[in-house]
C-alpha cells in the first residue's frame, strides 16, 4: 500500500538533512511543484491573500478562503502539502474547526501562529503576539481537534520580534510541551539567532527563507548544518510569476501582440502536460465507451 502524504512528511522531517518546500497559492503552481520535484509543498496565506484577493498579508482572508485554495492544492498533487491556518482564526474554538477542516482539506501537515488577530506577515514591522498561555490553549485545542495523529502540527512564534530570541525559545518550549511537534521560529534577524534556534529544540524546526525580508537568506546546506529540518520559500514562486507576467503584460502592450514572448512562455503542450489533459481525455473516452456499452446492451435486451 502507497505511503500516505502524512506519514511521507513524518519520514522527511525525521530523516537527516534537510527538506526544501516550495510555497504555492493554488494547484497549477502546486502541480509545477511536484514536477520539478519537490517532496512537500506549503500552502502560503500570504501568497493567498496577494493572488485571491489583491491584498496585503494582513489578516484580510478567512478560513474558508484559506481551506478552500488548500483543498484545491492538495486534489491537485500526491506529495505532501503543509497548509498555513494562520492564527486559528479566532480564539481556541475556532482553532478546533479551523484544524478540523484543514483535515478534512487533506493537509499533511498544519501550522498556527502565536500572533494576535488579525495578523500580518511575520516580516513586516509592528507586530503583536497573544499571551504564551493562549498560545497553549490554542494548540492544546488543535491536538484534540486532530482526528488523524499522523497529522503534523506546526507551531509558529513571532515573538522574537516582542520578547527577543530567548522570549521566544521559552514559548517554543511551552508549544512542544503542549503538543507541537516541529517549531516555527519566524523571522530570526541574523545568523547567529538562525543557528540559535534549532541547537536549543529538540524537535524539529522549520525555518523560513523570504526574498528580502528580515531574515538574511541563507543556502539550504548551510541551514542543515545549523540543525534545520524544512526550509520553506514561501512566495518565491509568486514573486518570480509576478515579475514575468509583468513583464509580459508591458511587451504585448507596447508591441499589440505577443510573438515575441514566445521562448518566455509555458509552451502550449507543457501547459496541457502540467494540467493532465491527456488523463482527462483518456477517462472522457472511457466513458463514452462505457456509455455506448450500456446503450447497446439495453437495445438487445429490449428485442
Amino acid at each position: 500500500m502507497p505511503e500516505s502524504p502524512r506519514a511521507r512528511l513524518r519520514e522527511l522531517i525525521t530523516r537527516d538533512g534537510i527538506t526544501i518546500v516550495p510555497g504555492v497559492t493554488d494547484a497549477f503552481e502546486a502541480r509545477l511543484a511536484q514536477q520539478a520535484g519537490f517532496d512537500a509543498i506549503f500552502t502560503t496565506g500570504a501568497g493567498i491573500a496577494n493572488t485571491l484577493l489583491g491584498v496585503p498579508d494582513i489578516g484580510l482572508t478567512t478560513m474558508t478562503e484559506v481551506v478552500g485554495m488548500t483543498a484545491h492544492v492538495v486534489e491537485a498533487v500526491s506529495v505532501p502539502v503543509i497548509g498555513d491556518a494562520d492564527t486559528g482564526y479566532g480564539n481556541h474554538l475556532n482553532v478546533m474547526r479551523t484544524i478540523r477542516e484543514m483535515e478534512h482539506a487533506g493537509v499533511a501537515g498544519f501550522f498556527i501562529e502565536d500572533q494576535v488577530s488579525p495578523k500580518r506577515c511575520g516580516h513586516f514591522d509592528g507586530k503583536s503576539v497573544v499571551s504564551e498561555r493562549e498560545m497553549v490553549e490554542k494548540i492544546t485545542a488543535a491536538v484534540m481537534a486532530r482526528s488523524d495523529p499522523e497529522m503534523v502540527l506546526i507551531a509558529r512564534t513571532d515573538a522574537i520580534a516582542v520578547e527577543g530570541l530567548d522570549g521566544a525559545l521559552r514559548r517554543a518550549r511551552a508549544y512542544v510541551a503542549a503538543g507541537a511537534e516541529v517549531i516555527f521560529v519566524e523571522a530570526p534577524r541574523d545568523e547567529r539567532e538562525l543557528a540559535a534556534i534549532p541547537a536549543a529544540l529538540e524537535v524539529p524546526c522549520l525555518v523560513n527563507m523570504v526574498e528580502g525580508g528580515v531574515s538574511p537568506l541563507m543556502p539550504a546546506a548551510r541551514l542543515e548544518e545549523m540543525g534545520y529540518r524544512i526550509v520553506i520559500h514561501a512566495n518565491l514562486a509568486l514573486r518570480a510569476a509576478a515579475r514575468a507576467v509583468a513583464h509580459a503584460f508591458e511587451v504585448l502592450r507596447s508591441e499589440g501582440g505577443s510573438a515575441s514572448l514566445l521562448d518566455e512562455i509555458l509552451p502550449w503542450e507543457e501547459r496541457q502536460r502540467t494540467v493532465a489533459l491527456e488523463s482527462w481525455r483518456a477517462v472522457e473516452q472511457d466513458v463514452l465507451a462505457r456509455a455506448a456499452a450500456a446503450l447497446a446492451a439495453g437495445e438487445s435486451s429490449g428485442k
